[in-house]
């Protein structure tokens, strides 16, 4: 997968959990949902975010390989 699937599906994967949180828990959880929501939105400007500094770090590649034709 590449960094902007792990990307998605990380982010995905918190937003569900703080929905769930905020719901059964503290309504406060959902800051948590709009801050993840900002650096979404931020990112598909600049390219670059918290989460896809660190997938770099871990060796995440940046985009799929190509086939050999």
């Amino acid at each position: 997968m590449t960094i902007d699937r792990y990307l998605r599906l990380i982010a995905g994967a918190l937003i569900m959990l703080s929905l769930v949180l905020a719901h059964f828990s503290d309504p406060n959880w959902l800051y948590f949902t709009a801050f993840i929501g900002l650096n979404l939105f931020q990112s598909a400007f600049t390219d670059w975010g918290p989460m896809i500094t660190f997938l770099r770090k871990l060796g995440v590649r940046a985009t799929a390989p190509t086939p050999n034709s």
